[in-house]
C-alpha cells in the first residue's frame, strides 16, 4: 500500500469528491501556508485546520506525517503489557464509561495482592514488561465496602493500597508498573513514584461546560479540568514521565478540543515531562448513558491527530489506540502518530472490553503496510531513559537499564 495520504484515501473512496469552496477555505489555506513555513500553530490556525477536507485535508496529513518523520523517523512503538483493573469501584459516573462498578455488581471490589500477582506473573511469562494499573477514582469516599476492604488490610486510601501493590508487583515479577488511578495530589504521586516507571492521567478535556447537567462529566467530580491539570502539573514538578491525552467525540466543541491540546502543550513546555499524548475516540456502547451519541468518524480522527501533531511538534510521542479503529487503524499513521500504546497478549482492554487489541504480529504487518517499522518500548519512553535526566526513579534504574539497549528500547532477542 502506498504511503501517500492522497493515494491511500482516494483508493479507499474516503475522498470521493472535492467539497465546494466555502467561507472557511481562505482561513484553512492561510493556516496550511503558515504550518508549511514552520511557524508555530496558533489557536486560530489550528481551529481552521480542524475543518479541513478534500485537498486541504490531504495537505494537512502530509504536513503532519513529514513533521513526525523529522522527529521520530518511521519507527512506530508499542508497549507489551498486562492490564490490571485493581478496582472498578469509582465515585465518578461518566456518561461514556463501562469500566466503573457499584457494590453488588459483577466485577466490583478490589483485586487482592495474590490475584494481582497471578496476572502479572502470567504476563511476565509472555515477555510483557509493563503492568498497567487502572482503577476507579477514590471509591473509599463513597462506598463503605471500599473503606472496609482497605481498613482490613491497614490502608487508609486506595492510593496507599496501589503503592503497596505496585511495589509487590515489581519485586515479585519484574514488570514495570504504570499507575493510572485518576486525579492525585503531589503527595500521592510521590508515594507512587519509586515503584512506577511512568504514570498517566487523561486530561480528556479542559471544558468545564461538560460538567453541567446533561453533560458527560456532570456526576463526576474528579473530571473537573482544574483538578486534572493540577495532577499533570504535579507530575511535572516531581519529574515523572507522564502520559496524558484527550477524549474526542463526547460533546466537546472544536474550540474546546483545540484548547485542550494547547493546555497540554503549555504544561509540557513548562516541565518537559509529558512523554506521550493520546488521542482517544469515543465509542458508543449499549450499556452507557451515551449509547446513542454519534462516534467520531475516521476522517475526524485523522484531522484531530494531524492538528495535534502540528500543535505538539516533532518530538512529542503521539498515540492512537488501534483497537478503537479496528477496521482501519493503519490509516491513522497517515496523520503523524508514532505509537500504538499498550498492547496485551493476555488481558483485555477493560475500558473498551468490546474492542480487542490486535495481535502483535497483525499490528506489525499493518504498520509495515504503510512503510513503518514496529518496535517495542517500555512504559517509559526511550528518550526519558537515555536523553532526559532525572525521570528514572533511582529504585528502578537497575531494572530499566538492564532491559534496554543504548537507544533506550528493549533489547531485541536475536
Amino acid at each position: 500500500m502506498s504511503t501517500s495520504a492522497s493515494e491511500v484515501l482516494n483508493q479507499l473512496g474516503l475522498l470521493d469528491r472535492e467539497p465546494a469552496p466555502g467561507p472557511a477555505c481562505p482561513a484553512i489555506e492561510t493556516a496550511l501556508e503558515a504550518a508549511s513555513s514552520g511557524k508555530p500553530l496558533t489557536r486560530e490556525n489550528a481551529l481552521a485546520l480542524m475543518r479541513a477536507s478534500g485537498r486541504h485535508l490531504l495537505h494537512l496529513l502530509d504536513l503532519a506525517s513529514a513533521i513526525r518523520d523529522t522527529g521520530k523517523g518511521r519507527t512506530v512503538s508499542f508497549s507489551k503489557k498486562v492490564f490490571i483493573a485493581l478496582t472498578r469501584l469509582c465515585r465518578d459516573r461518566c456518561g461514556y464509561c463501562t469500566f466503573r462498578r457499584d457494590p453488588g455488581e459483577p466485577g466490583d471490589g478490589f483485586l487482592t495482592a495474590e490475584e494481582v500477582l497471578v496476572i502479572a506473573s502470567a504476563g511476565a511469562m509472555l515477555w510483557c514488561k509493563e503492568a498497567l494499573f487502572s482503577l476507579g477514582e477514590k471509591p473509599e469516599l463513597d462506598f463503605p465496602e471500599a473503606r472496609r476492604f482497605l481498613t482490613d488490610r491497614g490502608y487508609r486510601t486506595t492510593i496507599e493500597y496501589l503503592a503497596s501493590i505496585c511495589r509487590h508487583t515489581l519485586t515479585e515479577t519484574g514488570l514495570l508498573p504504570h499507575a493510572n488511578p485518576g486525579t492525585m495530589t503531589i503527595e500521592e504521586m510521590a508515594m507512587l513514584r519509586d515503584s512506577n516507571a511512568s504514570m498517566g492521567l487523561m486530561l480528556e478535556s479542559v471544558s468545564a461546560r461538560l460538567m453541567q447537567p446533561g453533560g458527560p462529566h456532570h456526576p463526576a467530580p474528579d473530571k473537573h479540568p482544574l483538578l486534572r491539570v493540577r495532577t499533570i502539573e504535579g507530575a511535572g514538578r516531581l519529574r515523572i514521565a507522564f502520559t496524558t491525552g484527550i477524549l474526542i467525540g463526547i460533546g466537546e466543541t472544536l474550540e474546546e478540543r483545540i484548547d485542550s491540546l494547547f493546555a497540554i502543550k503549555t504544561l509540557h513546555a513548562t516541565y518537559g515531562h509529558i512523554q506521550e499524548v493520546i488521542i482517544q475516540n469515543f465509542r458508543a456502547k449499549p450499556t452507557i448513558l451515551m449509547q446513542a451519541h454519534p462516534e467520531p468518524t475516521l476522517l475526524d480522527m485523522l484531522r484531530t491527530l494531524a492538528v495535534a501533531r502540528l500543535i505538539l511538534g516533532a518530538e512529542m510521542n503521539l498515540q492512537a489506540p488501534p483497537n478503537l479503529t479496528p477496521d482501519a487503524y493503519p490509516l491513522l499513521l497517515l496523520s503523524g502518530i508514532n505509537d500504538w500504546g499498550g498492547i496485551s497478549p493476555l488481558t483485555k482492554d477493560f475500558i473498551n472490553p468490546e474492542a480487542p487489541w490486535p495481535q502483535i504480529t497483525t499490528l506489525r504487518d499493518g504498520t509495515a503496510s504503510l512503510g513503518h517499522r514496529l518496535r517495542e518500548r517500555l512504559t517509559i519512553y526511550p528518550e526519558y531513559i537515555v536523553q532526559k535526566e532525572g525521570f528514572i526513579p533511582p529504585t528502578l534504574a537497575p531494572r530499566i537499564m538492564a532491559l534496554v539497549d543504548e537507544a533506550g528500547y528493549p533489547k531485541e532477542v536475536v
